[in-house]
């Protein structure tokens, strides 16, 4: 008995359906097997946790290469399918740090997506601007290009009560958490944020009592910092340069502006031909302080200043070091007592060879 042909074309369609069900199952299964292998499949073998850092304005695309060349992970293009197919995953520049356990794309991404490494920013031992802009510039994202555009800006710097020779004093040294991609923006905000911080209402009033600005007690710190390591006596040095600053007709001849001055930092000993040099820093040849700081004073000899011993030296300098000693200095109320130390101390020195 022969079949109607309604029935063939009905079996054939079905058979035609079935196949067709087939196909799309099977190349969907491989498809679905494939992106997950992809995604959760591993592709990261690390023996150590590594620290990567992504740049501004990076690309998936140029992070999966990164990422490749780091040797981080196996297959950069299985991580880049990865990062385009999560649409809901931003990539934020910054330094993270990768755990070894990390294994598959999609781990990694979510790491990626986590807090980013803190940078320690520690200043305390810059003499000029330049250098701060050099060190920042080399810890963060930051280029030390914009930050000395803001340092040398006397129009952007005025509205915080600085110019470009006092600029150094907002910088109180310390150690500072900031994010690799912290902008120069950021980072002035947050020096500004610290500055207000250290000067308390109790520093403030101590330098109007002094007649002086932060700018100039930080000024004043700096010469401090510079003539003496040895802390307990810096209050007592302070007070010999107030003492200066308060006699009419008194310069502060501090050897370390001269040094300063001179741009010769390698300068053991102040000479003659140093004292002649001509320079508004020189304060053997101009009365007052210096136009800005000449070092980054530490917060000790900025307390220093604010707490000075009240005396009535005029003078001091180096006195002979016993074994084991810091080097500390003589003080003196008169010229005359002065030359004596002094010379005590070079009788010393020759004694030392």
């Amino acid at each position: 008995m022969s079949v109607p042909k309604e029935d063939k074309k009905t079996r054939n369609w079905i058979k035609i359906i079935a196949g067709l069900t087939l196909i799309i199952l099977i190349v969907g299964g491989g498809t679905v097997f494939y992106m997950y292998n992809v995604v959760f499949g591993n592709n990261i073998q690390l023996s150590e946790d590594r620290i990567l850092i992504i740049p501004e304005g990076c690309t998936n695309k140029k992070l999966s290469e990164i990422l490749e060349d780091e040797k981080i992970v196996t297959d950069g293009s299985s991580f880049l399918f990865t990062c385009n197919w999560l649409m809901s995953y931003v990539l934020k520049s910054g330094k993270y740090k990768i755990p070894k356990k990390i294994k598959t794309n999609r781990g990694l991404i979510q790491t990626l997506r986590g807090v980013q490494l803190s940078i320690k920013l520690t200043f305390h031992n810059f003499r000029k601007k330049e250098q701060l802009a050099a060190y920042v510039g080399s810890k963060i994202s930051a280029d030390s290009s914009e930050l000395m555009q803001l340092m040398e800006d006397s129009r952007f710097l005025e509205q915080f009560g600085y110019t470009s020779e006092t600029v150094l004093s907002l910088f109180i040294p310390n150690t500072y958490e900031v994010f690799w991609n912290c902008s120069v923006e950021d980072f002035w905000k947050r020096m500004i944020k610290e500055h207000n911080k250290f000067w308390t209402a109790d520093r403030l009033e101590k330098a109007k009592e002094l007649e002086l600005s932060p700018s100039e007690v930080y000024t004043l710190a700096s010469i401090v910092e510079c003539e003496s390591q040895y802390k307990p006596e810096r209050p007592k040095i302070a007070g010999v340069y107030l003492n200066r600053l308060k006699k009419k007709g008194w310069k502060l001849e501090a050897d370390p502006t001269v040094v300063y001055a001179v741009g010769d930092f390698s300068i053991r000993r102040v000479l003659n031909r140093h004292l002649e040099t001509d320079s508004p820093y020189n304060t053997y040849k101009y009365a007052g302080l210096p136009p800005g700081p000449i070092y980054m004073s530490s917060i000790n000899s900025i307390d220093a200043v604010l707490n000075y011993e009240e005396h009535n030296y005029m003078f001091f300098c180096a006195r002979p070091r016993e074994e084991g000693q810091a080097n500390t200095h003589a003080f003196a109320k008169t010229h005359n007592a002065h030359i004596r130390n002094a010379k005590k101390y070079w009788k010393w020195l020759r004694s030392q060879r």
